[in-house]
């Protein structure tokens, strides 16, 4: 197995060399996805890490897995968050979706023929998912219909299928919630606008609507109940991803910014040589590598109950220092980083998108918040030597 994500992750850095890096601001001024390099990927196998192999996946944990958007994010963060959802929605629809699911999409998914995306925030809701209004009636054939709309879908009206969350009934709470996925040519199925992006143009984003679309009860991912439990574990699973792209991004950010300062000429000598930039560029390493250990323990802690735990630690903490890392290396290249070849503007909006997505970090501290508070329980009270605190 060790062979075998060493060739993944070579193949991974080899697409983001050759397809991200030379493509991605052309991207961006066309503002389309890029199928063509999606194709690549998929032709690499980074479209099917986690799946089985019976199903055309790499079969890899996710633990091993999850280091490929590290390189895929040197190219571009936005690249690499789009593919890792697609990869979640293929792990769990090759891993819990019915025989005949399996059977029509499971090797489309995996080969990249096909493209998935998780829809499951609201306009109304984001972290509160159980404030969702989008609704399933289950049919006396066992068909579902589906009304309500989704927000902030990625790949919008580019993937071919979208992992859906619903309620099947009005009332509070979580236990009525499931997931199906919706072909993208469903009757009554339709987007709005393309979100107006500031540095991811050639990733679609919009809102999805659901006007009486039936699915097949064939296409159900997680039953009415387990809909939420479900949701929860892929977002774990993306927070990871996320952290895991973002070390990608301050790799890029810190390698040009060394490039720059080993060859800008002042004061009789090189910028690389003053203490002050050596210092700031020295802080930026030492987060990444914090960075790296903290996310791949995150993705080896997944499916364990320690694991939304470990993915909050990693959500909250990267991304932040990712951000740091863009402005920091921004700031050394002085007015030379504001320049648009540079890259480094487009870096610092991918950190930013990347510290709001899927749980921003606000978010991650109150899951820690929560642990804390439980762990605070279970100790016993403090001895207060006699005295103190008398009045």
């Amino acid at each position: 197995m060790t062979a075998k994500i060493d060739s993944i992750l070579a193949a991974a850095r080899q697409h983001c060399q050759n397809e991200i890096l030379p493509n991605v601001d052309a991207w961006n001024a066309a503002g389309v996805w890029p199928r063509s390099a999606s194709d690549k990927a998929a032709a690499l196998g980074l479209t099917g890490l986690y799946a089985p192999e019976e199903f055309g996946g790499q079969g890899l944990s996710l633990g091993d897995g999850i280091r490929v958007y590290e390189e895929l994010g040197q190219g571009d963060g936005a690249y690499a968050f789009a593919l890792s959802m697609h990869n979640i929605c293929t792990f769990a629809g090759c891993g819990f979706g019915t025989e005949a699911f399996k059977a029509q999409w499971g090797k489309e998914l995996t080969s990249g023929r096909k493209l998935a995306n998780f829809a499951l925030t609201e306009p109304q809701s984001g972290s509160d998912a159980t404030n969702m209004y989008s609704r399933a009636v289950i049919n006396g054939d066992g068909t579902w219909t589906i009304n309500g709309a989704k927000a902030w879908v990625s790949l919008a009206g580019e993937a071919d299928i979208y992992f859906t969350v619903v309620k099947t009934t009005d009332k509070p709470g979580h236990h009525d919630m499931a997931m199906i996925a919706i072909p993208a040519d469903a009757e009554g199925l339709r987007f709005g606008p393309r979100y107006d992006t500031p540095s991811y143009n050639f990733l679609p984003l919009s809102e999805m609507y659901l006007k009486d679309v039936v699915v097949s009860e064939d296409n159900i991912i997680l039953p009415v109940g387990q809909g939420l439990q479900g949701s929860l574990m892929a977002i774990d699973i993306a927070r990871v991803s996320i952290a895991s792209g973002c070390c990608g991004l301050m790799q890029a950010a810190l390698d040009t910014a060394l490039a720059y300062s080993a060859n800008r000429k002042m004061f009789g000598g090189k910028n690389i040589d003053l203490d002050g930039i050596q210092w700031m560029l020295g802080d930026v390493a030492t987060e990444l590598e914090a960075s790296r250990l903290l996310y791949r323990a995150a993705a080896n802690a997944l499916g364990t109950p320690e694991g939304p735990l470990m993915a909050a630690h990693a959500k909250r903490f990267v991304p932040d220092a990712a951000v740091k890392a863009a402005n920091t290396c921004t700031q050394v290249l002085g007015g030379m980083g504001l320049l648009k070849p540079y890259g480094m503007d487009r870096l610092s909006r991918l950190a930013q998108m990347l510290r709001i997505v899927d749980g921003t970090t606000e978010i991650s501290r109150v899951v820690i918040g929560r642990s804390l508070k439980k762990r605070a329980a279970s100790l016993p009270s403090p001895v207060i030597p006699k005295g103190y605190g008398e009045s």
